[in-house]
């Protein structure tokens, strides 16, 4: 596992709604830059192995979800959930989740996750490649802090959920704040 000063320069290749385009997908591709996610903002992300996975969809973005709110208010310009999942999976994801406000990031090629050195094989779920569990504090880019689940290897049998979550996040922006 890398250690990095600051994120991976990268391209995500992500869909937003365009209601010019009309039918039922009104969707066009829009490439999102590390540059243009995080220059300039103190950004929280977190990393999950995958849309519509029990722990991911039960506990790990819903609480990140109803806790956005005392993100904003210390500070935090925005809350981020990376996945290795394409831009369609996460799209339907986060409407069966109703995910309003934190922003679903696919990173599809797992490109991100790859250069962050958080790439784990999970085959033995049939998952393949994916990400492991993690979140940080981007502040301009730089990563002011970082939280790794225990237990980092590929095929884990269990999949720790320790101090990756919402409520571990916020206690380090109460900390940092005071």
């Amino acid at each position: 596992m890398a250690v990095l000063e600051k994120v991976p320069n990268v391209v995500f290749k992500t869909r937003v709604r365009d209601e010019s385009i009309g039918g039922a997908n009104p969707f066009r591709w829009e490439d999102r830059t590390t540059a243009s996610l995080f220059s300039g903002k103190r950004v929280v992300v977190f990393s999950l192995p995958g849309a519509f996975t029990p722990t991911c969809s039960t506990s790990h973005l819903p609480r990140y979800e109803e806790l956005y709110d005392q993100f904003k208010g210390l500070g935090i310009d925005a809350v981020i959930c990376v996945s290795v999942n394409d831009a369609f999976v996460m799209y339907q994801w986060g409407k069966q989740q109703g995910a309003e406000k934190v922003f679903l990031l696919p990173d599809g090629n797992g490109e991100f996750t790859r250069k962050m050195g958080m790439l784990v094989d999970k085959s033995n779920l049939g998952f393949g490649m994916r990400s492991w569990r993690y979140s940080m504090v981007v502040n301009d880019s730089v990563i002011e802090k970082l939280f790794v689940e225990p237990g980092y290897e590929d095929n884990c049998p269990t999949d720790p959920f320790e101090v990756s979550d919402a409520d571990t996040m916020l206690t380090y922006l109460k900390g940092a704040a005071a």
